[in-house]
């Protein structure tokens, strides 16, 4: 292998495991908290991309896009709200909620799938991106939005570990992980906390849109991909472990950049679930997620 088709698998893995890295960290803080996968995830990112388009398109390039950005998160907070009281909250004291959350999240995301395309159409849209030009990484050409999304996705995951560790609202959600009803007979409200998770897991999903939106093209299934690959990932990394998603979120960049480029496009998702299930043989709690006794 040469040092140039190094370079290229190793900065394309990189670009692929930062914007998989804001994706599946959401859906793991979901699942970390409530205990539920959020099917609806995928389209949360389609979402935030169309707002971000329609604002950007109106204001114009680089201001219009970082309008589109606030406006963007301040949409998906009031939409991961919304889901939370609808999909979620009614089924809190029922015993199969994981099952039932996978129902209501799937017709969700059909729900806002279609609405997505209702209001903006089937054709194809592209973000304009926030920086233009390219840059050379080792040995390699990539578009400048590109670098930014390498720089921006470690950026926004330290800002969730610093907001999880350090404030009065993170380590609530950390608790309500570990024991929901431990946490409510020490005061904590975990209802809120719950809707507080979910507007965050939001706009991680949206702001991952808007950071891919100026590299893809945007469908109304512009987030059906990167779902699947989340929810790889977060399996991969280890159920609860949010560091663990991170670290599978950088591998499974890393590995279907090499398979992409050595056997093609058409194979690598069929291996990629091969690994996934190899790793769960040898590891049944994932990279980093701890056996629950």
């Amino acid at each position: 292998m040469s040092a140039d088709t190094l370079s290229a698998i190793l900065v394309s893995g990189v670009v692929l495991g930062s914007g998989y890295a804001l994706m599946a960290s959401g859906l793991s803080l979901v699942w970390t908290t409530l205990g539920i996968f959020n099917f609806a995830h995928g389209v949360l990112m389609t979402l935030g991309a169309y707002v971000a388009w329609t604002v950007s398109d109106a204001a114009g390039l680089n201001l219009g896009l970082a309008a589109g950005t606030a406006v963007t998160v301040a949409a998906l907070i009031g939409v991961g709200i919304l889901l939370e009281r609808v999909i979620v909250r009614p089924f809190y004291s029922n015993r199969d909620i994981l099952l039932i959350t996978v129902m209501t999240s799937l017709a969700a995301m059909i729900f806002l799938q279609k609405g997505i395309q209702l209001l903006w159409g089937a054709r194809l849209k592209q973000l304009q991106p926030l920086v233009a030009g390219n840059v050379r990484i080792l040995s390699t050409t990539i578009s400048a939005q590109e670098t930014l999304i390498i720089v921006v996705a470690p950026l926004l995951l330290g800002l969730l570990w610093l907001f999880l560790s350090r404030t009065r609202i993170g380590r609530g959600i950390r608790a309500v992980g570990q024991n929901p009803n431990a946490a409510r007979l020490i005061g904590i409200n975990v209802s809120q906390l719950f809707i507080v998770t979910f507007a965050l897991s939001a706009v991680l999903a949206g702001l991952t849109g808007v950071l891919l939106g100026s590299v893809r093209l945007l469908t109304p299934e512009f987030g059906a991909d990167p779902l699947v690959k989340a929810l790889i990932i977060v399996i991969f990394g280890g159920l609860g472990s949010l560091v663990g998603t991170v670290a599978a979120a950088y591998v499974m960049g890393l590995v279907e950049a090499a398979l992409t480029f050595f056997i093609g496009i058409y194979w690598t998702p069929s291996l990629i679930f091969l690994l996934l299930i190899v790793v769960l043989l040898v590891r049944p709690q994932g990279l980093l997620g701890k056996v629950v006794r």
